[in-house]
């Protein structure tokens, strides 16, 4: 009779348990993808922008480390083509989904970026009081060459577009360069006017980039799929068609509401993704009445 009362409790207590466990499953494990660009890169995605892992003869530097809490799923996925460490990590910009991992990287690494991505990173949360050991050490201007022999990667910093510290990171052996959020996709970029960027500026500095890269194939944008060279020249162009289209409006004496609502761009950019049309015919109007 006691075995059985027994054997009853503990058919509860597991009921209960399996009940309870169902009710609040742990949490999934973040799972990112890899893509083999060039012999030692590879594309990451998942979690925020693209991350780029370089495997070097002495480590691995990884290009932007997602959002928070991606950290291991980028070293999964590294662990899966090398077993050498992490030694650098480059922050192509301030956001988030860019830098929201670097605290899940070893004190250790060298973190490196554009001066004025550091001065914006400085103000994130999570960047203060402890966080403040995961900001960039290493910073740059205009140019920056790391390593050195078919590890180099030069960076580069054209002026504003969307922040004030949009680095361009470039690997002149294999003719990849990754753009982070400045060329994210082919769209209506996101103009972070809080952080610096200019919707004026934007074209200006896409066409110095054009001009002052050379021998790039291959371009990982922020937000989408592996493309070539000429779709940077091409989102160039469309930067360029967007400010003059906004600056006709304004010599029409049109509102920005009006200039939004009939802005045309002409067939070329039918297949561009408008979805920030708006909020940067906007942020276009309120920099030039500056």
């Amino acid at each position: 009779m006691k075995r059985a009362v027994v054997l009853g409790i503990l058919i509860v207590i597991g009921a209960v348990a399996i009940a309870a466990k169902a009710q609040n499953p742990p949490p999934m494990q973040n799972v990112a993808e890899i893509e083999k660009i060039k012999d030692n890169l590879y594309a990451i995605k998942g979690g925020g922008g693209t991350t780029a892992a370089f495997i070097t003869a002495n480590g691995v530097v990884v290009v932007d480390t997602k959002v928070a809490n991606w950290g291991q799923a980028i070293l999964d996925k590294i662990r899966s083509v090398t077993d050498k460490p992490v030694t650098m990590i480059i922050n192509t910009h301030t956001h988030g989904d860019h830098v929201g991992s670097n605290a899940e990287f070893p004190p250790t690494v060298e973190i490196v970026a554009h001066e004025n991505t550091k001065a914006n990173m400085e103000k994130m949360p999570a960047f203060q009081g402890q966080g403040a050991q995961f900001l960039p050490k290493r910073i740059f201007k205009d140019k920056l060459t790391l390593l050195g022999g078919n590890d180099r990667i030069d960076l580069y910093y054209f002026g504003a577009g969307h922040t004030n510290g949009d680095a361009i990171v470039v690997w002149p052996f294999l003719r990849v360069a990754h753009f982070g959020d400045l060329f994210s996709a082919k769209a209506t970029p996101l103009i972070d006017t809080n952080n610096g960027g200019s919707g004026v500026e934007y074209p200006k500095t896409m066409a110095k980039a054009v001009v002052g890269i050379q021998n790039v194939d291959i371009v990982i944008p922020g937000h989408s799929g592996v493309t070539d060279w000429k779709a940077v020249v091409e989102f160039a162009d469309f930067n360029r068609d967007f400010l003059a289209a906004v600056e006709s409006a304004i010599k029409a004496g049109k509102s920005a509401d009006e200039a939004a609502a009939t802005l045309q761009l002409g067939e070329r950019w039918k297949d561009y993704g408008m979805g920030r049309l708006r909020a940067n015919v906007a942020a276009i109007y309120a920099e030039l009445k500056k």
